[in-house]
This record gives structure tokens, sequence and C-alpha cells, in this order.
């Protein structure tokens, strides 16, 4: 139905009595001519609580009609979050004592906004590239820290999107892009073994498993359905586990990520303390179906890096493991090994954090059957690795690459080769097994020490064939600051192409990224590909942590020998610039001001996709 009144401006008539009488009297100023006409509608469903959940999309007239224009189009979908006082009142903290700067756009940033998915049209060439065409927010529920969704989004998929904050888990219907339809919610409630919800992994049958990277809901032990009890220290703490959904989002097992007798009590901390000292705090998600294997890698204890400009008080809060699973038996994966990635030749005891291990963040596995390998990669740490068999009872872990040397390609004029504290974020095999592909936020000013100008982040990627066809033979090793420097040769990954974003600026590069596996066929139809012809970024990681970014999202081309370049054409409708802009003054459900686009998905819906 096509609305006039917009149903938000109700709600901030509502919004500025609430301030008023707590004395706060400044509203965002919205630019009421960028959205005119809005199609609005809300589908609802009910929560386990009796509660009803909904997404509203609020689909703009003019930007859709322009998209049906006979041309099938293809969607960039963006989990997002309304930028809110904690976000923007740290750099205020830090400059403590004194006044509040630019009080105007803080209060204007801190009133209460939805989180929402962006539907942005990416297919190049159309008239409304890089326009926003929609805007489902999702109720009641506001201001919970959008994360992650699946690394790659096939026909048939329910998008899994997670709330860090709040512990949810959504799951979203596509098929009719540019609108969207909830088909449900899991909520605290229903996964109190775990806590933070993180990444998910989509399986054949449209079931899921994610990461519940915190711990129980509750501090104290929790009995799972095996039997087995694990003592945790509580919501965002320690251990954490795995969630299996069915596709509408219903919770069909949980699964801990903890041994019986707990980790390493001298690399891996928790806060407060446990009987059994444990690492697992599960990020990153991948599997293979058909290995029946899972892989997840420990990031940190989340609560203790979201206090900034407090810092975590050990470095062994950050994570150097890895896990893999039997998951024979999809409901009830069962944890075969727990993997310690090694120090590295830049590891100095004096300064842990920064060991080449430090804080596991993302794993990915290789895709052929012939390949059983999989990497990780560390943020602090700044390294990429490698196993050959994720199958293997103890799997063999080895660094194979340092983020030093792409550093120095992405940004030569500014960038050093010290891969340390890189802030990777998002690696990815492509669908051949051919490339790896990574993005790195940089260093950030002072990381290193106060002399340390930090480094431009961007994207490079890697070719890999000669590693993962080596298999268990593979001879690459980075055992010297040489090798980290300038590549280790032999069957060592090589860097085939590098990009800067926001060159010249240091830790101001993107976190995520997602390729895109869809291509046009003879009949104008979409089918997916195994040779991604481009990639898309997002510069945002969790303001709370005290690394931001710019909130932009930019459109990368990728050749097929791995070069990568910057997508000038993808625009931002409102600034002209590179890149599509999340901080502005008005979304089409309303003047909500900045938001923050943590991932992003290539998307087609179903009748335009084979």
């Amino acid at each position: 139905m096509r609305i006039q009144s917009r149903a938000w401006r109700k709600g901030l008539t509502g919004l500025t009595a609430a301030l008023l009488a707590v004395g706060v009297v400044t509203l965002p100023v919205g630019d009421t001519d960028a959205y005119a006409d809005v199609q609005i509608k809300t589908h609802t469903v009910p929560g386990a609580d009796g509660k009803n959940y909904s997404v509203t999309n609020h689909v703009v007239s003019r930007n859709a009609t322009k998209a049906a224009d006979g041309k099938r189009k293809e969607w960039l979908v963006v989990w997002a979050g309304d930028e809110n006082i904690a976000d923007t009142a740290v750099k205020d903290v830090k400059n403590l004592p004194g006044s509040v700067g630019n009080p105007v756009d803080k209060v204007k940033n801190a009133l209460p906004g939805p989180d929402f998915l962006a539907v942005i049209d990416a297919t190049k060439g159309s008239e409304t590239y890089g326009k926003v065409v929609n805007t489902a927010t999702v109720g009641p529920l506001v201001e919970n820290e959008p994360h992650h969704m699946q690394y790659v989004w096939h026909k048939g998929d329910t998008i899994f999107a997670g709330a860090l904050f709040l512990g949810a888990t959504y799951a979203f219907d596509v098929t009719k892009l540019p609108n969207l339809e909830l088909k449900g919610v899991s909520l605290p409630t229903q996964t109190l073994g775990g806590s933070v919800p993180d990444a998910y992994w989509t399986l054949s049958d449209g079931t899921s498993y994610g990461t519940y990277m915190g711990g129980p809901v509750a501090p104290g032990p929790y009995r799972y359905d095996d039997g087995s009890v694990h003592v945790g220290n509580g919501f965002a703490g320690s251990p954490g586990e795995v969630v299996r959904f069915d596709p509408n989002g219903k919770v069909l097992s949980q699964s801990p990520a903890a041994t019986p007798q707990g980790d390493d009590p001298k690399l891996c901390d928790n806060l407060p303390r446990l009987g059994k000292p444990t690492c697992a705090n599960p990020h990153g998600i991948q599997a293979r179906e058909d290995l029946n294997t899972l892989i997840t890698s420990d990031y940190a204890e989340p609560r203790n890096i979201i206090l900034d400009p407090v810092k975590q008080p050990s470095p062994y809060l950050r994570r150097p493991t890895v896990r893999t699973w039997d998951i024979s038996d999809r409901n009830h994966p069962k944890l075969r090994a727990v993997s310690y990635l090694p120090d590295g030749p830049r590891a100095d005891p004096a300064d842990p954090l920064h060991s080449e291990s430090r804080a596991v963040m993302e794993t990915t596995v290789t895709n052929l059957p012939g390949h059983k390998g999989a990497f990780a990669q560390t943020m602090q740490g700044g390294a990429v690795f490698y196993t050959p068999d994720i199958t293997a009872p103890a799997p063999r872990w080895t660094q194979v690459f340092d983020d030093g040397q792409a550093l120095k390609a992405i940004d030569p004029a500014n960038n050093d080769a010290r891969g340390s504290s890189s802030n990777g974020g998002w690696i990815q095999t492509s669908p051949d097994d051919k490339l790896l592909y990574r993005a790195v936020q940089g260093r950030q000013k002072g990381a290193l020490g106060p002399d340390d100008p930090g480094s431009t982040g961007g994207v490079y990627t890697l070719d890999i064939s000669k590693i993962v066809n080596a298999g268990t033979d593979f001879q690459c090793t980075i055992d010297t600051v040489e090798k980290a420097e300038n590549g280790g040769g032999q069957d060592c990954p090589t860097l085939a192409g590098a990009a800067p974003i926001n060159p010249g600026q240091p830790g101001a590069g993107p976190h995520w990224g997602a390729y895109d596996n869809f291509t046009e066929g003879a009949d104008g139809r979409y089918e997916e590909t195994k040779q991604p012809s481009r990639l898309a970024v997002s510069n945002y990681f969790v303001a709370r942590s005290g690394l931001d970014g710019d909130h932009k999202v930019n459109m990368v081309d990728l050749a097929k020998d791995g070069k990568v370049s910057v997508d000038e054409t993808f625009k931002d409708e409102v600034t002209g610039e590179t890149g599509i802009n999340f901080n502005r003054k008005s979304w089409p459900h309303g003047p909500f001001g900045n938001a923050k686009p943590h991932s992003e998905l290539f998307v087609v819906a179903d009748e335009d996709l084979k």
C-alpha cells in the first residue's frame, strides 16, 4: 500500500514528548525530499515469548519503479544497526575532563532507532545502481548491534542474521526481493547455553549452524541435551556454543564448544575466572558436508573487548584456537579437536597480544572434493594459517602468509611490512579453490607504540592453487621475518591483487566482505558461478571496541587472475562519492541518522534465479 503520511512521524511525536520530559530537545533533521514516496509493508511472526516480532519494508517507489525496467535485478543486502550515543561518545570520554564535542550531532544520533537490512541495487549498469531501494527494519527490539549473516547465499536459503548485544537470531525470507518477510526469530531464552551470536553457515537442507561466541545467559552450570554440564561465567563471557537452526529460525540443537577438561590455562584467561579455563569463544564457522566436518575459530571473550576506552586487562582474552567438529549427526555436532595456532617469527614474549596466533577471528574451508584443507586468520596476529586436512584427529596448522606483505602492496606510500594488529576480518576461499579473498582494516595509529603511524587497510587476494593441490605434502612455512615480509616461496600462497580502501588513513579499511556468486545467463536470468567477478566490503567493526570505521560499503572488481580494484561507479546517491555511505540524515524508514553496516550478501529474487 502507498503511504503518504509516514508512520515514523507519529512515532517521533511520542518520542519528542519523552525527550522533553528529560530535558533533551534536539531531534534529527531529516532530508524530507530524499525519500518522498515510500511503500510500507509489515510482516509479523509470534516469538517464543508470546510477543510479536516484525520486519517492516520501506520500499522507495521511485527506485523500485526504475528497477522494473525489464532487466532482472541483483541485490546487495546489508545488515546494519542504528548508531547510538554509546558509539559516538567514546572519543569524548577519552578526552575528559572537558566539554562534549559537537553536542548537536551527538544527541541526534543518541535517539533510539531500528536495526535494518538495506536492500541496494547491485545490478551493474542499472540506472539505480548503488541506490537504496528498501530498508527493512526489525522490531520491536532496537539498538542490538547487527553483526553477521551467513558467508554466501544460495537459491532457497533463509538469511540468518545475528544481533550481538541482544543474543537474537533473525530468519528472513528473501524470495521476493526487494521485499522481505520474517520467517522467525530465536530469542536468548531459546539458547540458554550461549550468547552473542556471531556467524552462520547454511547447509544444503536449508538449516544453519550458528556460533554463539559468549557464555551461557546466566552464570553457573548449564546442562546440554547430551548430558554434559559446562560451567560458564555468564552472558558474553565463556564458554560459547554452536547452535543449529531450522529454515524458520527454530532451534534444533545446542552443542558445547568447551572441552570437559578445559583449555590451556597459560593461554586462555576468563573474567571472572573459571575453575576450568577455556578459550571456547567460537566466532567464524564453515562446514564441509561431504566430509562431515565443521570448523570454528575462537576469537575472544566478547564482553571484554567492548569497553572502550577501557582496554581488556589481559592479552590472553584473545584466543589462539581452532576447533573441528564431527557433524555426521547433524543435530549433535561433536568436538573432535582443539588446535592451538603456532606463534611465528614476529612473536615477542613481551607483547603476546600481537603474536601471530592471537585472535583467530575467521576460518574458511576449501570447496572441491579433492581438497580437505582450510585456512584461518588472526585479527591481532595479522597472519594466515593453513591445515591440509580438517578431518584429521589433530589437524596440523602452519603459518603460510603474513598480512605485512599484503599491507605493503595495498598502500606502498604509507604502509610498512608489519602484519601485527592488521585488524583482518573476512577471509574466504573462491568457489574453485584458486584464490583466497581477504579484508583488513589496517593497524590503528599508535597500536604498536606512540610512534606507530598505523597502516592503510584494504582488500587483497592470494593465489592458493599450489598449496591446496599439494595435499599433506606442502612445504610452505613462514618461519623467518624475511619470509613474513616478502613471502615464503615454494608452494606458499602468493599475492595476486591488492587495493586500498581510504588510502593514507590508518585503520579505516574494510572489516567484512562477500563475493558475488551470480552471473547473468543468456536468457536474462541469473545463475551461480564458480568464478566471481566482484566483491562487496563494509568498513565497520564494532564501535564499542574502539575500532569503528567510516560506515561505507564498497564494490571491488575482481579479475580472473585475482587483481582487484575499487568500482568507482558504485556511488552514494546522496553524496555522489564512491561507496555507499551509511552516515546520512535520512533513510526510507525515517530521519534516524547514521547507521553501521557490518555484513552483506549478494542475493537474487527467486523468480530471477535459475
